[in-house]
């Protein structure tokens, strides 16, 4: 009999045959799943570093990686994180935490040690450790702050984005986010992003427990703040008695050149949020780092998660952190960065205004007259996967491991090849994501 991990290794190695076709699969989708997603019309099937395969056996060039969940590529070709898992799940996979299990220590151990933190807690989705940052920050702000109890405020900087739960839209200055999902969490502020005043302004209240930020904002369109922006919010921040939170969800574990962003400038924040590439795509798991004096005054009881440190995604990101450094990925991606940002700024600039970034990951800013939707569809139709945001933005996050002749293939010059495309209207026939598609698979207007 095969084993697990043989069959695991076959999969990686072979097209997986499927009897659905691509709109069969949108069909199934649209019938009888909940409409709270717009994806591009292609149905994918397998994955291996930087490439996908569509159903009927078409290869892409993946230059969103799961929005950074996959910095470490599809499917490792060594198999080392998969390994993990399949030992693991014939072992044990989940106990709750209602018992000790004998993987859990090791991973606590591994993080802090590995990010400098006396404690870390253990959750599933980024939304999660950042709704645990604020419980955290709260808790803090109410047993060592003395803050007067159900006046603790939360800062957060306008255009963040961390989720979809009711705190995570609460903090949102997206009406697309919040509108209609009222009423919100209480004692939130927004503030400007990238401006030291207007923060300065908001945590001089004695009543603030927290100031929460994105090195780099990712779902506002990768905005990289001025030089100095953190180590000045950590200065304000440690000035007035404020937690600094950092969230690394998507700028995190390789993604800017940094192992985390804010190590650019030196900081040192008071809570760390991890999440996406910690498990490298494999197992949902995020985690929130802080010291003692922040993390022990939540006592049992208060907080917690039955999937939240289970064996499974414990092992896993053990080894999906090893990847990372046993294949130099922070080191790539800076190297690789510099090439696709230089790549990025050679396209027309009357189709694109603004090109940004830091690492692997960058953006674009498209030209209002042009629809960034319509731009990735035809990115898609020659055969490389981005998405838009807000509108005029496209994001290029490419796994981690992409190498110098990937981001100088074929792909990135039909990507110039697509803008001027574009720009010539030669891709009009790709209007509102209204798509269907020949037997060669490709996208036509829906009659």
């Amino acid at each position: 009999m095969i084993s697990t991990l043989k069959q695991l290794r076959h999969f990686s190695c072979c097209n997986i045959l499927r009897t659905l076709s691509a709109e069969e699969i949108f069909a199934k989708e649209d019938k009888y799943g909940c409409h709270n997603y717009k994806p591009l019309p292609v149905a994918l099937t397998k994955g291996e570093g930087i490439f996908l395969w569509d159903v009927a056996g078409k290869r892409y060039f993946d230059f969103l990686a799961a929005y950074s969940a996959v910095n470490q590529g599809h499917c490792h070709p060594l198999l080392v994180v998969f390994q993990a898992a399949v030992k693991q799940l014939q072992q044990l996979s989940l106990t709750s935490r209602a018992f000790f299990n004998d993987v859990l220590g090791e991973y606590e151990e591994f993080m802090v040690k590995k990010f400098k933190y006396d404690k870390v807690l253990p959750m599933n989705t980024g939304v999660e450790a950042c709704d645990s940052a604020v419980k955290l920050a709260r808790r803090w702000a109410y047993d060592v702050k003395k803050v007067p109890n159900n006046q603790a405020k939360v800062v957060f900087a306008n255009d963040n984005f961390w989720g979809r739960s009711i705190a995570a839209v609460s903090a949102s200055t997206d009406p697309e986010s919040y509108d209609g999902f009222g009423p919100f969490v209480p004692m939130f502020e927004k503030v400007p992003y990238n401006d030291l005043k207007s923060l300065e302004k908001a945590i001089s209240d004695p009543n603030t427990a927290a100031f929460m930020v994105e090195p780099i904002q990712g779902e506002a369109g990768v905005v990289v703040p001025d030089d100095g922006y953190l180590k000045g919010v950590a200065e304000l921040c440690k000035r007035h008695n404020v937690l600094f939170i950092v969230d690394e969800v998507q700028s995190g574990l390789g993604r800017t050149g940094e192992l985390l962003a804010h190590y650019y400038e030196g900081v040192r924040p008071d809570i760390v949020i991890l999440g996406k590439a910690l498990s490298g795509g494999v197992y949902p798991a995020s985690a929130v780092l802080c010291d003692d004096h922040i993390m022990l005054n939540i006592k049992p009881g208060q907080h917690g998660s039955t999937y939240g440190g289970n064996p499974v995604a414990c092992r896993v990101a053990i080894e999906a952190l090893k990847v990372i450094d046993d294949e130099r990925l922070v080191e790539n991606s800076a190297a690789m960065g510099k090439i696709l940002m230089a790549k990025l700024k050679t396209l027309p600039k009357d189709v694109v205004s603004v090109v940004r970034g830091r690492g692997l990951f960058c953006a674009v800013v498209i030209n209002p007259k042009i629809e960034a939707w319509k731009v990735c569809n035809r990115l898609l139709t020659n055969g490389l996967l981005s998405k838009n945001t807000h509108g005029d933005i496209i994001r290029f996050t490419p796994p981690l491991c992409i190498n110098k002749e990937q981001v100088n293939a074929g792909r990135m010059s039909s990507a110039t090849m697509s803008y001027n495309c574009l720009k010539r209207g030669a891709c009009d026939a790709v209007v509102g994501g209204a798509l269907h598609y020949t037997r060669d698979r490709s996208p036509l207007l829906r009659p």
